[in-house]
């Protein structure tokens, strides 16, 4: 999918310089030809040696190379790629190219270029959340700078939190997803994903334990295979991915009624963990607990999106893919639920609270179809919607 695409890679200088290492592999597996910049930096954490080694080519390092210079090297070099990836982008470099600042080889690529720019932000913790950082992104955002992460977890600090880089295989995607390429270009999917908030008043509602996750990663691998994809998010813990329409909703009717707005598209993937169930009469005023006890809570069905978009007469998406959490007799269940629900594909998992899956950052699914049960191995939600995104673009080629 990035057969002969140009990619300028800058390499930043942080500890997660040593993931463009990987990230170079990556690309060229996908066909991709890189040309790596390390600032001096970055040249702390990786050697020139070492990358040049992975790339193929030299690297460049220098704003002031007399032999690149004479012919306008950092001109040539900003505008001959299809795509300039900056990874790690440090606050230094975010800031840097937010001011226009160009004193040395990489910022003044990045100001000289008309080349799509993509960047993968790793910092410390408190440096994400700085005022400055978070002034300098929206800057760079407004500026049309494509962004993949960062995600949560631990650093090299010691501290845990927003501001680890994105994974490889996350940032191989996007690069995807920002050239527009891919075996899904030209269709359109809808991806439902999150959980549903019922308010019960003003201060409470009725939700569930999703965060998200699985159906984020999902319409980030169907991007990233070119396809358009239409995100309908309910209040999930976990940011929606570049590169994708944002439909935020709340409720099951609000996300019923997105989805019905969304329509017609070529697929539709229905991850989110939906609630059954709503306050058929939701209070304008917040419960107060009362000598009487409890107040009577009176119930109404949620709408069954899943069975009604796979049972539409006109306009039903060609493939349509179904979500079952469950917690035993997995796939019985699962294989019941597609026969009742109408879809073609369901996605069984089992989510008891042993197994760690819900909320959790990996995942073992069971893919129900009509050829039968297909069990996947335990891996990241990540590889989990690769794996499902080139099965649905195989089933819509």
């Amino acid at each position: 999918m990035l057969a002969n695409k140009r990619i300028l890679l800058i390499i930043g200088g942080g500890i997660a310089a040593y993931k463009a290492l990987e990230l170079i592999r990556r690309l060229q597996d996908g066909g991709a030809r890189v040309t790596p910049v390390l600032t001096r930096a970055g040249a702390e954490f990786v050697t020139p040696l070492s990358v040049s080694a992975l790339a193929g080519q030299r690297v460049f390092q220098h704003l002031f190379d007399l032999t690149d210079e004479a012919e306008m090297g950092h001109i040539e070099l900003s505008r001959s790629a299809d795509l300039i990836v900056v990874a790690p982008a440090t606050a230094d470099l975010m800031a840097k190219m937010a001011g226009g600042q160009a004193d040395d080889l990489a910022s003044t690529l990045l100001l000289a270029t008309d080349t799509p720019v993509l960047m993968a932000p790793a910092m410390n913790v408190r440096m994400w959340e700085h005022p400055a950082t978070r002034r300098n992104l929206a800057t760079l955002q407004a500026d049309g700078i494509a962004r993949v992460g960062p995600n949560d977890g631990s650093m090299a600090c010691g501290e845990f939190g927003p501001g680890r880089m994105a994974e490889p295989a996350e940032i191989v995607a996007a690069v995807a997803a920002a050239l527009g390429d891919g075996p899904l270009k030209g269709r359109r999917i809808v991806v439902t994903s999150g959980p549903t908030h019922e308010p019960i008043d003003p201060v409470r509602y009725i939700a569930n334990r999703s965060s998200g996750a699985q159906g984020t990663a999902i319409a980030r691998a169907l991007a990233a295979l070119g396809a358009e994809v239409i995100f309908v998010t309910g209040p999930a813990s976990v940011p929606p991915p570049p590169g994708v329409t944002v439909v935020p909703v709340e409720t099951a009717l609000q996300m019923s009624a997105a989805v019905d707005a969304a329509l017609p598209a070529d697929a539709g993937v229905f991850a989110a963990a939906v609630a059954d169930w709503r306050v058929k009469t939701a209070s304008d005023r917040q419960l107060k607990k009362t000598r009487d006890g409890m107040p009577a809570l009176e119930f109404a069905e949620n709408p069954d999106i899943l069975a009604r978009i796979s049972q539409l007469t006109e306009g039903r998406p060609a493939l349509v893919v179904g979500f079952a959490a469950e917690t035993d007799e997995v796939v019985a269940h699962a294989t019941a639920k597609r026969a009742r629900k109408g879809c073609d594909w369901i996605v069984a998992n089992d989510v008891s609270p042993a197994t760690g899956i819900m909320g959790g950052s990996e995942n073992a699914i069971v893919l129900i179809s009509a050829e039968g049960a297909e069990a996947w191995p335990r891996m990241g939600k990540d590889a989990v919607a690769q794996r499902l995104a080139e099965r649905i673009a195989a089933a819509l080629a």
